[in-house]
């Protein structure tokens, strides 16, 4: 069989190339982290080779024992890292380092401020990887074979991180990676043996596999030998107590190849029916791929301390899928597949479990750390709203974690739960009001809050697109049903005076004939024309069906190339305002439907809808004004 042995150069990838320059521009006082991030993915390569050579026990090629080594050399100026886990080939060595295949880039890259700090942190947001190894160094070696493959094979990544690399293949003796990094002038504080054992003990202490370096005497010369720096046990393993909080922080920087620390964490072992230990992390952060929903690298599965798989959907729900961490279990046979993990009990039971840590840590930290909460909510909160479409079983705990904007605070940060909502429900509300809307403004200005704010009640203002969702399956709360202030006949309760319903009712009789002469100029466009007891200082208002679908949803569905059922909305009018009772008095048909056709639209604007001949409205608001 021939091998391609050509040497080829190749240009990085745009992001890539924008992404090494912030990184060796921003990262000067973080130097350190590219040994943490080279022996994190030097131990994921292992991983992967213990997982794929479960069914396929050739791929070890007689070498059963795993291991990182990490060595330095200071006449020639370099440090090695080295593994012996899967490898590469040369389309996956193009592919993996070549570009970046991750949802979210360009808007990583369009965040950056040039604010060296604050760009520090949306790079913990990213992801780091192979690309810190030049934060100290300007030229990089990679050479590398795919377990399983012969040594002609062999493929050697070389750059220096200026815009380009070159690939050619060569010969490899051993299966795995090595990655030589040529430091810069001034980075000899790495050429050290203490400083990088230091540095491999405070990051890499928990990884489950030998990290080694060159043994050295009493004297502190080369004695020939490998030393293992780090514990190499399994951090989740050992008990809580014996735990410190910078050790649970490092192991998440590890899984969760992370830059920061978590926001918060629960470490649990179960026992009884079935065995299984759970190290569950929440982010600090949002990774900037949160909204690919098929992009999933939160748990990783393990059986009896061995690496089964990572991208473990199974264990943790869509909505949750901001959660790192680890589940290993005592019960699962260390063959298993992804078929098998589809239909089995056993994964039922600890998904199930770990759903409930996660949710009673996030009602702990609600109920004992609301600032804390606040920064989780602004992060991930869009993606819990998911949740109770998604998760029937714990629907009421995560209402209780739900927040909103509300007209009680007048904000647009979500600060709003539920309970506080009830808590404050006026006497005889039978209702949690809500409005959902495009944005913020458009929710706290539309004129179906006018009789909400005249009689002080307080209206939940949703805006996130995921909303509509969501009131589509939470239907009530602590008892109370949701209800839409904007959809069907509105309902206030025992709110309403009786001196109020009859100004009401005064109102419309002095213009009770109008109804039928609006409906007959709009004739298709509505399916009903109806006096409103929601409007007191607008004219009119577009009311939905409780099952329709707010107007600005509908025109996002369209222009997505949607094809929705046509629905008409009921145009509500308010009797007491002084341009419905000048369109009563006006006579000439034309005119009229001019006014009819105005303020239909007008109302529909202020929906968030779009007209359909906008054209039209311009000329029609232009004719009755010059007209006086």
């Amino acid at each position: 069989m021939s091998v391609d042995t050509h040497k080829e150069t190749r240009q990085f990838q745009t992001e890539v190339s924008q992404l090494l320059h912030l990184m060796i521009n921003a990262l000067y006082s973080n130097k350190e982290i590219f040994l943490r991030e080279l022996i994190s993915n030097a131990a994921d390569a292992c991983d992967k080779l213990r997982f794929e050579a479960l069914s396929d026990d050739a791929l070890m090629e007689g070498q059963g024992e795993l291991q990182i080594q990490v060595s330095f050399d200071k006449e020639a100026r370099t440090i090695t890292v080295r593994d012996n886990g899967i490898g590469m080939n040369r389309e996956e060595v193009i592919q993996n380092i070549g570009t970046i295949a991750r949802s979210g880039t360009r808007e990583f890259i369009s965040q950056l401020t040039g604010d060296q700090k604050k760009d520090a942190h949306l790079i913990g947001q990213f992801g780091v990887g192979f690309y810190s190894a030049f934060i100290v160094a300007d030229r990089v070696t990679l050479t590398t074979r795919r377990a399983g493959m012969t040594p002609e094979h062999g493929v050697r990544w070389v750059s220096d991180g200026s815009g380009e690399f070159s690939v050619e293949t060569v010969e490899k003796a051993e299966r795995g990676t090595e990655v030589v990094l040529h430091l810069k002038a001034d980075e000899d504080e790495f050429l050290d043996q203490w400083r990088l054992r230091h540095i491999i003990t405070r990051y890499s202490d928990h990884i489950p596999l030998p990290i080694a370096m060159p043994g050295t005497d009493d004297k502190g010369e080369p004695n020939g030998e490998w030393d293992t720096v780090n514990r190499a046990n399994a951090l989740w393993t050992r008990p809580r107590s014996e735990i410190t909080d910078d050790e649970y922080k490092a192991f998440y920087k590890h899984v969760g190849h992370d830059f920061e620390d978590p926001l918060a964490w629960t470490h649990n072992r179960v026992e009884g029916r079935q065995e299984y230990t759970s190290l569950l992390y929440i982010p600090t952060r949002a990774p900037f791929d949160l909204w690919d929903r098929d992009r999933r690298h939160g748990i990783k599965l393990y059986v009896q301390r061995v690496f089964i798989m990572d991208d473990a959907e199974h264990l943790m729900p869509t909505y949750l899928r901001f959660v790192r961490g680890v589940v290993d279990s005592s019960d699962l046979p260390l063959n298993i597949s992804r078929e098998i993990l589809q239909s089995n009990k056993l994964i039922d039971g600890m998904r199930a479990g770990s759903v409930k840590k996660v949710l009673g840590l996030l009602e702990d930290m609600a109920a004992n750390e609301p600032e804390k909460y606040q920064t989780f909510w602004d992060a991930f909160g869009r993606v819990m709203k998911e949740g109770p479409g998604e998760d029937y079983a714990n629907r009421e705990q995560i209402a209780r974690l739900l927040r909103f904007a509300s007209t009680h605070t007048g904000e647009s940060a979500q600060t709003v739960s539920l309970a506080d909502y009830v808590a404050r429900m006026k006497e005889g509300q039978q209702h949690i009001y809500y409005i959902t809307a495009d944005s913020h403004t458009a929710a706290l200005h539309s004129p179906h809050l006018e009789v909400f704010r005249k009689r002080g009640i307080e209206v939940l203002l949703l805006s996130d697109r995921v909303d509509e969702w969501l009131v589509s399956h939470l239907h009530e709360f602590d008892g109370k049903s949701l209800k839409s202030v904007a959809k069907g006949e509105l309902d206030l309760g025992d709110t309403e005076t009786e001196e109020e319903k009859q100004a009401q009712q005064a109102a419309e009789e002095k213009v009770k004939d109008l109804l039928p002469r609006i409906k007959a100029a709009l004739e298709e466009r509505v399916e009903d024309v109806r006096f409103s007891h929601r409007l007191t200082d607008s004219p009119a208002c577009i009311v939905l069906s409780e099952h329709d679908m707010a107007l600005y949803m509908q025109q996002l569905l369209k222009q997505a190339g949607q094809n929705l059922p046509d629905t008409r909305p009921v145009l509500e009018v308010n009797p007491a305002h002084r341009l419905i009772e000048r369109m009563g008095e006006e006579t000439d048909d034309a005119r009229f439907a001019d006014w009819a056709s105005l303020l239909m639209d007008q109302a529909i604007l202020a929906e968030g809808g779009q007209l359909e001949d906008p054209a039209g409205f311009v000329r029609r608001l232009n004719a009755l004004i010059t007209s006086g």
